[in-house]
């Protein structure tokens, strides 16, 4: 750190807006996702979700080829976050193992955040405990940027260097673009250090830590940095060929990324997997020409990740990295196989090809993206085929719970039959988080609307059962109207009762009303 006059100066991975972002997640917890205040539907949805289970499932078909059926696969999730990238993975994982019926090596997923408050959030968490149950759910509080250790909370297992037998997998989403890198500027051959001053606003002192890191406002100044073009820097290699081919480019350079990775690599004698989607660019010409970069906001920050430089260290090593041929959108996702043979790890690089070239999970956000400003359009069995593709999604029935209703009247005895299917699927793939929808209402409210009262009265009792609020009347007035169709006139009484007293004037419910005393 130097001193310029007034303001401080910092190399830009060690300016203070990284120990912000991490005290606003050790403060918030779980609680920073509430809402989607930090973005996880485009990395956590079970679109991702069932991609990752492909490949995983590949890799464990692979080990299996190697003879290593027995070794178990440990896969790591770094920043797992909110939980529900993990519980999807999870789900689709040990759902396609059972229909697969074939030998694999054990597994066991570990979730791994720094936050204490998320790993006792994930412990809690009823999606979460059963698969801890079955044993292939373990939690781990990691430091991306120190440690070189994995200490697993339930099972109370250390996985120090070396003791693994089979690659290390590991999962990386919204991950790199949020943990420390280095900012270079690339000019005729030289590497300059880009450092970082801060403008802080004037009532910095009443603001909450995610009000500072939005409100910051960095300034880049350039000192020369030939440190990093000599040949005892560890990812020399990369910068030469930086030096070689940028000009005039300022270039994020993720060494704590590839610190990580290589202190990951080191648990393993036979390497590791990386699945991991991230705004980050795996193309050189991306970064030519970069002005300094802008601090995304979301609740906390982020930046875009190198995956350039990933994939470039890692194959110089003699890694096979995954990238799409096409560009992408919104999420680039990527695997890096740092293995010693991973061109035979054929089903692995089958399920990227499939799941993710083919079209994945970049693909179907841009196709929701149009699909949000077209639900009044759309009919329903385009809205049902989009929700399939969609892994039966709740926030796409959110979403398309209005129009789904005005579209019954006209709907075939299939495609209620279908309908009903999908709820039935969505809620047992349901993860529940800090939101402000109600999906057991929604749920049951279409179920009404389709007169299927014994599955819309379940729903509706859920709903009344979680919620905080007073209920609706509506609400009482179709779980009256359940008890009655299904002859349960004590539970239609008290229902019709709880819902003259909200709204005396109810005609229905004093129709109702007259209709249960008459039969009393």
């Amino acid at each position: 750190m130097t001193t310029d006059e007034q303001q401080q100066r910092y190399r830009f991975s060690e300016a203070p807006f990284w120990e912000l972002q991490r005290s606003y997640y050790e403060q918030l917890g779980m609680q920073a996702w509430t809402n989607d205040q930090v973005p996880q539907y485009i990395t956590s949805n079970p679109m991702i979700g069932t991609a990752y289970a492909e490949m995983i499932l590949g890799f464990l078909q692979d080990r299996t080829a190697k003879a290593e059926p027995e070794e178990p696969v440990i896969i790591l999730e770094m920043g797992a976050g909110a939980g529900r990238l993990a519980f999807h993975v999870l789900q689709k994982l040990t759902e396609l193992i059972e229909y697969a019926g074939i030998a694999l090596p054990p597994f066991k997923y570990v979730m791994s955040d720094l936050p204490l408050k998320n790993i006792t959030g994930w412990q809690q968490h009823p999606g979460l405990v059963p698969f801890v149950e079955q044993g292939i759910l373990d939690f781990a509080q990691f430091d991306a940027v120190a440690d070189g250790e994995l200490k697993l909370i339930e099972s109370g297992t250390v996985i120090r260097p070396g003791d693994l037998k089979q690659p290390l997998l590991v999962i990386a989403n919204y991950f790199f673009d949020s943990i420390q890198q280095e900012l270079l500027y690339v000019d005729e051959g030289k590497i300059f250090d880009c450092e970082v001053s801060l403008r802080y606003p004037d009532n910095a002192a009443d603001l909450t830590t995610s009000q500072v890191l939005k409100e910051i406002v960095p300034e880049y100044h350039y000192s020369r940095a030939a440190g990093y073009e000599e040949q005892a820097y560890p990812y020399h290699e990369v910068i030469s060929h930086y030096q070689q081919n940028l000009e005039d480019t300022h270039i994020l350079f993720p060494a704590a990324a590839l610190a990580c990775m290589e202190r990951l690599d080191k648990l393993s004698g036979a390497g590791f997997v990386l699945l991991t989607a991230d705004k980050g660019d795996h193309r050189l010409e991306n970064w030519k020409f970069a002005d300094p970069p802008k601090l995304m906001h979301h609740g906390s920050i982020s930046l875009t990740a190198n995956y350039h430089a990933m994939q470039y260290y890692f194959e110089q090593k003699g890694a096979l990295s995954l990238f799409t041929p096409h560009h992408y959108k919104n999420l680039n996702v990527g695997c890096i196989l740092m293995l010693k043979d991973p061109q035979a790890h054929v089903q692995t690089r089958l399920a990227y090809r499939r799941f993710v070239e083919r079209f994945g999970p970049d693909d179907f956000f841009s196709l929701k993206m149009w699909v949000d400003q077209n639900y009044d359009s759309i009919g329903l069995q385009a809205l049902l085929g989009f929700w399939r593709l969609g892994g039966y999604d709740a926030e796409l029935f959110i979403q398309s719970a209005e129009r789904i209703s005005a579209l019954l009247p006209d709907a075939n005895d299939e495609e209620l039959i279908d309908l009903q299917l999908g709820i039935q699927v969505m809620w047992n793939g349901y993860y529940p988080m800090p939101q402000k929808y109600d999906l057991a209402l929604d749920s049951g409210l279409v179920l009404f609307e389709m007169d299927q009262y014994k599955e819309a009265r379940w729903f509706l009792e859920r709903s009344l059962q979680e919620s905080n609020e007073e209920p609706v009347v509506t609400v009482l007035y179709c779980l009256a109207i359940c008890c009655y169709e299904l002859q349960d006139d004590a539970g239609a009484l008290d229902y019709t009762r709880r819902a003259l007293v909200l709204e005396p004037e109810h005609e229905e419910a004093l129709d109702l009303l007259a209709a249960l005393s008459e039969a009393e």
